[in-house]
């Protein structure tokens, strides 16, 4: 039960396979968090297809050298019973966040098992649906040591924390229980957006975060603590959040600075997009050298909200792919 992707995205670029992946087969083994939801979208309340999307997500990243990945979603926007509202205008049925949540970590095992990469998931909250947030925190904690690794926050970043406070209880409940942060921030918002993700949602990394160049006391000093950004080229070009001429992103300053960043798809079915693209385009416009994609790979790692034993044994496959000395300076 394969998703085709979508049609042509207007202002999409396309590239044959063999350019698209010439300059990432120097690297060959990736780290990579992005979102999956619209898969899921078009099969919402159906059992076996949310587990065959989950299956067949792991497959796709294998294929694309990944070993190691974290796919987020909103286990709401899937199910027909104990979320209120509804979503998608469904009648209500059977399937609750609690079930998809299961049906995704089962997925997303047996994907590893047949491809032999490590997946797994960050849930999402909805910054417009802040009743869901509490839900999703105690799904994290149920789950914590059986696929889910974090919490996420997602959506319209006009609609603040302060004035949704279940966005902030959930996130408190995180931190108290050790559930790792992470908060959509600063891709459209500007960067007080960022900065209440990290000061009072305690956010352990920053999705996208462009915006916080804006606000160069605020950059300088998540370039100290070693803030993690999650880059998505591709994605920022089509949703309007960075300027389209690919030489003008944030994210050559974060390279320049060597800055804590990470290179991801954002959403590959909606994008018609793939890891190696965002490789790609990084290389031909963004003066990414193999040293660099190696290095944020690391940080990816490094970064990455696995237990420390695994992510230490991640950290050594990188190593070992890349031809280094754990030690070796960038």
């Amino acid at each position: 039960m394969r998703a085709s992707p979508l049609a042509h995205v207007p202002g999409m670029f396309t590239v044959n396979e063999e350019t698209k992946v010439q300059s990432c087969l120097i690297i060959g083994v990736f780290i990579s968090y992005l979102c999956f939801s619209s898969s899921f979208w078009f099969f919402r309340g159906d059992r076996e297809a949310i587990k065959r999307i989950a299956y067949e997500f792991v497959e796709d990243r294998a294929k694309e050298g990944v070993i190691y990945v974290e796919a987020r979603y909103s286990p709401h926007f899937l199910a027909n019973t104990k979320v209120d509202p509804i979503p998608w205008n469904q009648k209500e049925g059977d399937l609750s966040p609690d079930e998809v949540v299961h049906l995704v970590n089962q997925g997303l095992r047996e994907g590893e098992r047949a491809f032999n990469i490590k997946a797994r998931s960050i849930l999402c909250c909805m910054r417009h649906m802040p009743n869901w947030s509490m839900d999703i925190v105690e799904l994290c904690k149920k789950y914590q040591h059986e696929g889910v690794v974090a919490i996420d926050l997602a959506g319209d970043e006009s609609l603040s924390s302060e004035a949704n406070p279940d966005h902030r209880r959930a996130y408190e409940e995180a931190a108290r229980c050790g559930v790792h942060r992470t908060v959509h921030a600063g891709e459209v918002g500007p960067p007080s957006v960022v900065k209440e993700a990290v000061e009072v949602l305690k956010a352990e990394r920053v999705g996208h975060g462009y915006r916080t160049l804006e606000d160069q006391s605020l950059y300088r000093k998540l370039l100290a603590q070693n803030m993690h950004f999650e880059v998505c080229p591709i994605s920022s070009k089509l949703t309007g959040a960075c300027d389209p001429d690919f030489t003008k992103h944030p994210v050559i300053t974060f390279r320049k600075d060597k800055a804590n960043y990470s290179l991801n798809t954002d959403d590959p079915l909606i994008f018609n997009s793939s890891l190696h693209l965002d490789y790609s385009v990084a290389s031909k416009y963004m003066g990414f050298t193999e040293q660099e994609f190696k290095r944020l790979n690391i940080n990816a790692a490094e970064s990455c909200f696995l237990p420390e034993k695994e992510k230490q044994e991640l950290l050594i496959s990188l190593y070992k792919a890349y031809g280094m000395l754990k030690s070796t300076p960038f």
